[in-house]
């Protein structure tokens, strides 16, 4: 059974085939997924690895859990299910002005 795993801090220069190669040194890759910022193009800084299996991910988060790379040391867990931030409640600025826009902009002092 795959097991998905969370790869934190990763330098920002890596590339998909670099991570997989480094993690197929402990077993069987799947896929690989580098997570890139849509506005610059340059990755996040962290990525998914998933495993053949569960002995291959244990192996993986022993060896590279704490991993020096590139100056940086690599966060390796078992990746946890996205949630659903959805859910009513909250929910962006509220009819808000975002930043004071709607008074002139910026901060005025009128004792002076």
């Amino acid at each position: 059974m795959n097991t998905k795993l969370y790869v934190g801090n990763l330098p920002y220069s890596i590339t998909e085939a670099q991570l997989r190669e480094l993690f197929e040194k402990s077993g069987a890759v799947t896929d690989v997924a580098v997570i890139m910022d849509r506005e610059t193009g340059r990755s996040k800084g962290f990525g998914f690895v998933t495993m053949a299996n569960g002995e291959d991910a244990n192996k993986a988060i022993s060896t590279y859990n704490g991993y020096m790379m590139g100056n940086r040391n690599l966060t390796v867990n078992e990746a946890r299910p996205r949630e659903d931030n959805r859910s009513g409640g909250g929910g962006g600025m509220g009819g808000y002005g975002g930043g004071g826009g709607s008074r002139g902009g910026g901060r005025r002092d009128d004792r002076f």
